[in-house]
């Protein structure tokens, strides 16, 4: 596989990383063993970049990548995030201040079992922090070792502005896809005027894009997409006639709706890395087929024409979640 540099600072990354999330929860019932494999056949494929954080499991999915990558880890550059806290009994609650972030840190790379991350990304913003703040508590564990590079997440322009007049920030992970587009008018500019590297989550709308799901019901009675917004009612109904177009290009093109969504994010830019999120091996392999699809200039116009930006029905979280994102 290709690869591709995030950040000033000469990140190099596959172009297509692995989002690892849903190997944990949120997307119904899991399997390590499966994961496992499925970590193993990505390595395989060429993807080296492998992307997971403490909330997810919460702290459990750290612990499988650590794990899947104990005799691989020169293979991979290994990416976590800290800022959303989960515990037993209380309400989930966004900590971004310096000392957490250095707690977390330590956590992380126990749970892991390595001596440093190679991208440590402040996952959520509680804007009563100042980004300054947490930023430079980040560069510490940067000149320690005990961090390589840095990284933001659901961050806007002016705050990711403000990061970096602090320290070099490698990559901004924003969720931006076909029926996610808002981060291409004022977010994308700055981060490019910046050199940030952008890595997408949810590059296929949640799994939306491939197809598979005509109604919640298909979903599993865990899987938290029965809440999201664009799942449900009249939403739903849009939304569906919405990745039939995408389907009739995905033909003319002669690939699957996946990899046409992950194919249109890569001719974006090259400083866009992709991090499709699945738990199975057959999957995987589809996802990294994608970086050998080549769009025309006539597919792409297509594209912006059936999914421009906005087109998608319903907010892309219910409104606690969207009122973390973009801070």
């Amino acid at each position: 596989m290709d690869h591709r540099t995030l950040g000033r600072d000469g990140l190099d990354v596959s172009a297509l990383g692995l989002g690892c999330m849903g190997m944990s929860e949120f997307y119904g019932p899991a399997d390590d063993e499966e994961s496992v494999r499925t970590i193993h056949r990505a390595l395989s494929l060429g993807v080296t970049l492998l992307d997971t954080a403490d909330m997810y499991g919460p702290h459990t999915n750290e612990q499988l990548v650590g794990a899947a990558i104990a005799d691989r880890r020169e293979e991979v550059v290994l990416a976590t995030k800290f800022g959303i806290v989960r515990e037993e009994g209380q309400p989930r609650r966004i900590d971004s201040s310096p000392e957490y972030a250095r707690r977390a840190c330590e956590a992380s790379l126990r749970r892991l079992a390595v001596d440093h991350i190679d991208l440590y990304y402040m996952h959520r913003r509680n804007p009563d922090v100042p980004i300054e703040e947490t930023v430079g508590s980040m560069a510490e564990l940067v000149d320690e070792g005990k961090v390589r590079h840095l990284g933001l997440s659901e961050v806007n322009a002016a705050t990711l502005r403000k990061a970096c007049a602090v320290h070099p920030i490698a990559a901004l992970q924003s969720e931006w896809s076909l029926w996610t587009r808002g981060i291409e008018d004022e977010i994308v500019p700055a981060a490019r005027e910046l050199g940030v590297g952008i890595v997408p989550y949810s590059p296929v709308g949640r799994g939306f894009l491939t197809g598979r799901y005509a109604s919640v019901d298909d979903l599993s009675a865990d899987d938290f997409r029965r809440h999201n917004p664009r799942f449900q009612g009249d939403n739903l109904e849009a939304n569906l006639r919405l990745v039939a177009r995408v389907r009739e290009v995905a033909d003319d093109v002669g690939c699957t709706p996946v990899q046409l969504a992950l194919a249109w994010l890569l001719h974006q830019g090259d400083d866009v890395v992709p991090i499709p999120g699945t738990k199975r091996v057959k999957y995987v392999e589809e996802n990294a087929e994608a970086a050998e699809v080549g769009l025309t200039a006539d597919h792409l116009a297509a594209l912006d024409e059936a999914m421009p930006a906005g087109v998608a029905a319903g907010e892309r979280y219910p409104d606690e979640g969207m009122a973390s994102v973009e801070l």
